[in-house]
């Protein structure tokens, strides 16, 4: 049968095939629950089980949610979030659906110039905005992928996900980008500028992350407790609107949001666990009034030519900061 051109899935029944359509959101949640987009009567499948997300740039990620059972792509077990490919087949349990975007294929085609690829990036990504962007990775996860069971890993990743997406929506953002085992999420700000309690909330977000990692050694049998390692970084980027409805959805692009890519990726030259970008510091340091808890350093981040500052600590020196500034 001729794929529709519009991206969808595949569910193959003896009825006959259902169409579930992938438009007019850039998120769909799947499982026996009713709460999901697509629900699927399989005793196999997790009340919550998986995940698919398109991207800005048309590409769809499938992100299992810690289901028993686990997701496949093409028969292999996911463990963290992976790209799909037009045609491949996803099976959640008993059930297995076939992936269409035929539009993937034309992606990286050389026959598209770039006057078409430029005018796709200024449709999408049109206002200059005011953003904080954090970004959050799990330390050694290579290293645990070693040690521990596909099974397992495949759980306790998936619930890492889930859980990570639940606080981002709690303190007021989504999760923008799932990138192998880390996420970056973004707060959008008003145009009269930050406020302290702003800046406040999403260092409470990071505080839950981190948290939430520590214990999930009670709940899997892990070979080591996991942690994280961030990156925070706050100033102007270009957004645009990929949402419809009452559900925007926002993405972001630019310096501000390579920086804190790297700003995470420092946290490891200097032991640190949180590098605030100096402006992100800024707006924090007027929550309490002896900001002095994170120490400052000079680092040099990959892609830019000359070396930055940013102000890094441990989780314990954030919580320090989070009891300070609840007094005030």
């Amino acid at each position: 049968m001729t794929a529709q051109p519009i991206p969808h899935l595949i569910l193959r029944t003896d009825a006959g095939n259902r169409y579930l359509s992938l438009t007019n959101n850039n998120c769909w949640t799947i499982g026996r629950g009713d709460d999901n987009n697509f629900v699927l009567p399989d005793r196999w499948i997790s009340r919550n089980h998986a995940m698919l997300q398109r991207m800005e740039t048309g590409e769809f990620y499938l992100i299992d949610l810690g289901s028993r059972n686990g997701s496949f792509v093409n028969g292999r077990r996911v463990s963290v979030p992976v790209t799909l490919h037009n045609g491949d087949r996803l099976t959640f349990g008993q059930t297995e659906l076939e992936f269409y975007s035929p539009e993937l294929s034309h992606l990286h085609d050389s026959s598209v110039g770039i006057d078409s690829q430029e005018f796709t990036a200024t449709a999408t990504l049109h206002v200059r905005r005011l953003i904080s962007v954090l970004v959050v990775d799990i330390r050694d996860f290579t290293v645990m992928t070693r040690q521990l069971d596909e099974k397992i890993l495949s759980e306790a990743i998936g619930t890492w996900f889930r859980c990570a997406g639940d606080i981002i929506r709690e303190y007021g953002s989504w999760v923008d980008k799932y990138i192998g085992d880390a996420i970056m999420a973004v707060w959008i700000h008003g145009a009269q500028g930050i406020t302290p309690d702003e800046m406040v909330r999403i260092a409470r977000a990071l505080s839950a992350l981190h948290k939430m990692t520590s214990r999930l050694h009670e709940r899997y049998p892990l070979p080591f407790p996991l942690r994280v390692g961030a990156g925070l970084n706050t100033g102007y980027a270009m957004v645009g609107n990929t949402g419809t409805g009452d559900r925007p959805d926002y993405t972001a692009l630019g310096d501000t949001v390579n920086a804190a890519f790297r700003l995470e990726s420092s946290t490891k030259q200097i032991g640190m666990d949180v590098a605030l970008g100096e402006t992100t510091y800024q707006y924090l340091a007027g929550a309490i009034a002896n900001p002095n808890l994170f120490k400052q350093y000079t680092v040099s981040l990959k892609g830019y030519d000359t070396p930055t500052v940013t102000y890094a600590g441990s989780f314990a020196d954030l919580d320090t900061f989070l009891k300070l500034s609840s007094k005030i």
